[in-house]
Order: C-alpha cells, then structure tokens, then sequence
C-alpha cells in the first residue's frame, strides 16, 4: 500500500459548519452562566418578596428596592433566633411551643418528622450522606447509586441477623425522590467519589462522570522478584554445602572402622 493510501483525507467543513460549531461553543459558555445567574436572582427575589410581607413598611422603604436586602435581613433574624434559642429563656419558650404543637393532631406529626430529619442531616457527629455506594438494584447485574444514612437499628435491625446499612437510593434528575434499601454491609460496594460527584451523577443521567480515584499506585514487583532470587541462590548454596560434609564425614568414619577391623585381624592371627 501506498502512502496516499494510508493517509485519512482531512474533510474541512464549510461555512455553515463553523457557525454551527460556534453557537454550540458560545452555548456551552453561557448556558451554566445564564443558568447559575438566573436561579441566584431568583432566589434573591424570592427571599426578599418573602422579608417585604414579613416587615410592615418595608417595601415603601428606600431598602426594598435594593436586591439582597431581605436575604441579608433573614440571615441575621435566623442567627438570633439561634441566639436566643441556645439561652434559658429560649429554650423555656421551645418548650413550650413544641408542647402546643405535639397536642395539634396533624402538625404535631409533620413537625416531629421535619425536626429529626433536620437534626439527623444538619448535626456535625451524623454520617448521613456522607458515602456512596453502589448497589445491585432492582435485580441481578443492574447496578444504582446509593446514599448511606447510616447503620440500620431498631426492629429491622433486630429481625436480620447480618449488619445492614440503610441506602436512599435517589432517582434521575430529581435526586430529593427516591427508594430507602436496608442492604448488608457485605453487599455494597463503597466508591472514593464524593456526595457532590455522586449528585452531579445523578443529576446529569450520567453525562457528568466523576474522575476516578481508586486507582492505586503500582506495585514493587521488580523489587520483590530480585529478593526472591537473591534468597533462592543463598538457600541453593548452603544446599550443596551440607552434603558434602556428610559425604566427608561418612568417609572418615568408614575409613576409621575398617583400619581398626584390620588391626583386630591381625592381633588374632
């Protein structure tokens, strides 16, 4: 074959391919910006619409028409309701609110549920969602991302003798949905990935792949290869030194017996 032949003919494309190719490039650009700027001053609104009715006079103000006033304002009202919370008198009051809402048939339920799921994500000593996994689900060679959120306890933990682990198994693109799987430790496969990778994961339907991290560096091989020889030629030489020295001591005993045999003999004669 010829080296023409070999050679891939290079197609330039025209003048409509490189516009094309450009409105994909600038869309890639300035869609993840669009969006991130669009959903940040949604949010901004939203929160500071929310302040305005909460504040009598607030939107009149000079400061309504500002954007991110009322998001600066709930930040600093949340962190002293912390304040005073973390007090005697806060907690008296907490108290005795939870004891107004635990006597309300209906909101004393979402509101206990609400508090420990709250309690559960947000404490620093938890380990919900703190691991990826992968489990084989919902059969044989399928595998789905999983969420640890913790160690299973209570009565299904009393009724399986093995040790399982509670995984929320999230659905694609809205990972807030999902299946909760009491699965044994042994059967799921803990992945280096963080929890973030994971929701981009799942997210993305699998477009944004996560690097992979599990790879280890290589073993010493050579290394061990050459302390293996060395131990094997050392063993070979004091192999084929011992027998020798039997083989000499044999000879000189044997050679001692017959001479002293020999002098017996002639004693008799």
């Amino acid at each position: 074959m010829t080296q023409t032949d070999t050679q891939k003919k290079v197609v330039k494309p025209g003048l409509f391919g490189r516009f094309r190719a450009w409105f994909f490039t600038g869309l890639l650009v300035t869609a993840p910006v669009l969006l991130t700027v669009y959903i940040t001053w949604a949010t901004i609104k939203l929160i500071d619409s929310q302040v305005s009715k909460l504040l009598p006079g607030f939107e009149t103000s000079i400061l309504g028409n500002v954007p991110g006033v009322g998001l600066l304002i709930g930040a600093v009202l949340i962190t002293l309701i912390g304040a005073i919370a973390a007090g005697f008198m806060g907690r008296y009051i907490i108290r005795l609110g939870e004891a107004i809402l635990n006597r309300m048939p209906v909101v004393r339920s979402i509101y206990g549920a609400t508090k420990q799921i709250l309690e559960t994500v947000i404490s620093t000593q938890s380990d919900a969602f703190r691991e990826v996994v992968l489990v084989e689900y919902p059969r044989r060679q399928l595998w789905v991302i999983g969420f640890v959120t913790g160690n299973t306890k209570g009565e299904v933990a009393g009724r399986v003798a093995s040790s399982m682990v509670n995984v929320f198994v999230p659905t694609t693109p809205n990972p807030t949905s999902g299946f909760l799987l009491f699965c044994p430790r042994e059967d799921v496969i803990f992945l280096t990935m963080t929890v973030e990778e994971a929701v981009k994961l799942v997210v993305s339907g699998g477009i944004v792949t996560p690097p992979d991290r599990s790879q280890s560096s290589a073993p010493t091989k050579p290394l061990a290869a050459k302390s293996n020889t060395g131990t094997k030629f050392f063993s070979k030489k004091v192999t084929t030194k011992r027998p020798v020295v039997k083989k000499n001591v044999t000879k000189k005993s044997t050679s001692k017996k017959t001479d002293a045999s020999t002098k017996q003999v002639r004693k008799e004669v």
